[in-house]
Parts: C-alpha cells; sequence; structure tokens
C-alpha cells in the first residue's frame, strides 16, 4: 500500500501539472496526475482528514490529463469504477472523464452499472452500490443523451418535486411533449391524456380543472393543446348558432393567455392573438365573444393619410 501523500506535496505536483498542461504539454503527464490521486485516497484510514478540495482538484486535473492524453480506455473505466465502488467510495464525475472514456469506455461502465442495478442484496444496500450506480447511471444517459435511461434513473427517486420537473424538462427537450405532460399530470394526480378528450367533448370546465393540476412550470407542454381547441371552435362552429362555439373559444382564448404567463411566454400569447384578429377579424360576433371574455383585442395599425 502506497503511503499518503503530503498534502502540501500534493499541491504542489498538481501545480506543476497545471501549468504543464496550461502550456500545451506534449508530454503524458495522465499517469503523474493519477498517482497524485492515489496518493490521497491509498490511506489505512481512508478517505479520513482526506482534503476533499485537494482531492477533488486531483481528480480534475486527471481528467484534463486524460482529455489531453487519453489513456487505454477501458483501463480508465475501471480505475473510475474502482474508484466509485471502493470502501470508501470517492465520487468521480463522469462528465470529466466523458471525452477520455470515448464510447468504449462509457459502454464498459454502463455494463458494470446495470448489472449491479439487476441485483439487489442486504449487503449491497449497506455498501450502498445500489445509490451509487443509480448515480452513475442518471450521469451516463445524461453524457450520451439517452432520455430513456435517464427517465428511468430518475423515476427511481420518486415522488419528488424537484425529480419530477427533471424529468418534464428532459423529456420536453427530446421533443416528447406528450410524455412531458403525461408525467406532469401524473406528479400531481392528473391524467394528461384527458384533458384533449375533455375540449373535444365540450367539458371545457373540466379539461380546465385538469390543466390546473399541472405544474406551473409546465403550462408551455399545454399551449399547443388550447391553440388547436381554439382554432377548431372557430372553423367548426355550429352555422345555425355560431355565437355558442365563438364563447367557447374566448374562454379557452383567456385560458391560453393564463397559460402563456404562468410560463413566462405573454409575448407569444400576443403575437397570437394579433394573428387570430388578422386571420378572423371581421368576424364581429366572435370579436364580441372575445371582448365579453375580457381579453383585450390589439388596436388596429393608423392608416397614414395620403
Amino acid at each position: 500500500m502506497r503511503r499518503v501523500g503530503d498534502p502540501a506535496q500534493v499541491a504542489a505536483v498538481l501545480d506543476t501539472l497545471n501549468r504543464l498542461l496550461d502550456a500545451g504539454t506534449q508530454a503524458d503527464v495522465a499517469r503523474l496526475a493519477r498517482l497524485a490521486v492515489d496518493r490521497l485516497t491509498d490511506g489505512p484510514e481512508g478517505l479520513a482528514g482526506v482534503d476533499e478540495a485537494l482531492l477533488d482538484r486531483a481528480i480534475a486535473l486527471y481528467a484534463r490529463a486524460c482529455a489531453a492524453h487519453p489513456p487505454d480506455r477501458i483501463e480508465l473505466a475501471d480505475w473510475v469504477l474502482a474508484m466509485s465502488f471502493g470502501d470508501p467510495p470517492v465520487t468521480v464525475p463522469l462528465h470529466a472523464f466523458a471525452e477520455a472514456l470515448g464510447d468504449t469506455g462509457m459502454e464498459h461502465i454502463r455494463s458494470t452499472v446495470d448489472a449491479t442495478l439487476a441485483v439487489s442484496t442486504p449487503e449491497s444496500a449497506v455498501k450502498g452500490e445500489h445509490a451509487i450506480a443509480e448515480r452513475l447511471a442518471e450521469e451516463i444517459a445524461e453524457i450520451t443523451g439517452d432520455v430513456d435511461r435517464l427517465v428511468a434513473a430518475w423515476s427511481k427517486l420518486l415522488p419528488d418535486v424537484e425529480i419530477s420537473l427533471k424529468i418534464v424538462r428532459a423529456l420536453r427537450a427530446a421533443g416528447r411533449h406528450s410524455e412531458a405532460i403525461a408525467h406532469a399530470a401524473r406528479a400531481r394526480g392528473a391524467d394528461p391524456s384527458r384533458i384533449s378528450e375533455l375540449l373535444a367533448a365540450g367539458h371545457d370546465d373540466e379539461a380546465w380543472t385538469l390543466t390546473r393540476q399541472l405544474p406551473a412550470e409546465s403550462a408551455h407542454l399545454v399551449v399547443d393543446v388550447y391553440r388547436r381547441h381554439v382554432d377548431d371552435l372557430i372553423a367548426g362552429r355550429d352555422t345555425r348558432n355560431p355565437a355558442v362555439n365563438y364563447a367557447r373559444a374566448a374562454v379557452a382564448l383567456r385560458r391560453l393567455r393564463t397559460l402563456h404567463r404562468d410560463a413566462g411566454t405573454r409575448d407569444e400569447f400576443t403575437a397570437y392573438l394579433a394573428g387570430l384578429v388578422a386571420e378572423h377579424g371581421r368576424k364581429t360576433r366572435l370579436m364580441d365573444e372575445i371582448r365579453k371574455a375580457r381579453v383585450a383585442l390589439p388596436k388596429p395599425p393608423r392608416q397614414l393619410r395620403p
């Protein structure tokens, strides 16, 4: 077992390595950077008394050295796993080593993580191996863009409001809006598949009650649902009694304004309303219903005198 390095000596080594990397050295300093990490963690007392800031700096410097001169990817992956599942474990940020690990190293880590998650024993629970594997699985999903794995990893931490919002944002970023709506609604005990159905069936108030059960941060996810609803009501009005659909469209428009407000996109609503008025402004009955719903119509542009 190697002797634990004196913190001052390790810090001096890190300073030197940092200067070399800043200068663009062609020398492979990864081995020395890794040795600095090992000197801090290989003592008989584990991490007891280790300067955490210094350890974090050493790991970050090793990651930087690996990016400059990538070692064998499987060997690096094994080191990450050994540190992460060590006794005691050391948190190694995968993001910092992602470039050096590449697809090969990342897949090697993933296979170990998946195997650990597939087996649950009292011993692994005591050691915290499951929690470590879950953290690594989450990081791998974020790095690789594997949203399904990321959501699966996060879902194990539910119920938790912050985790639910992270899932919603991840699904939305991947363009999976209907799933984002579904998760946001489930987080509040709502059934999102019912929103469009209720609107189409004429149960507008029930649909709005369901919509308001969504977190405010998810308001943007149902904006398109209400826009289509407004457009459908205007296009498919009952010609014998157009005021009915126009009144519903006006109320839906007011609710759409609320959704844009909650989403922080008031300007988008203003632009949408202006386009709607430009297209349907001659439908005086519709304009009257919108005014009754207390939605301020945009003023027409002034006509320039010749």
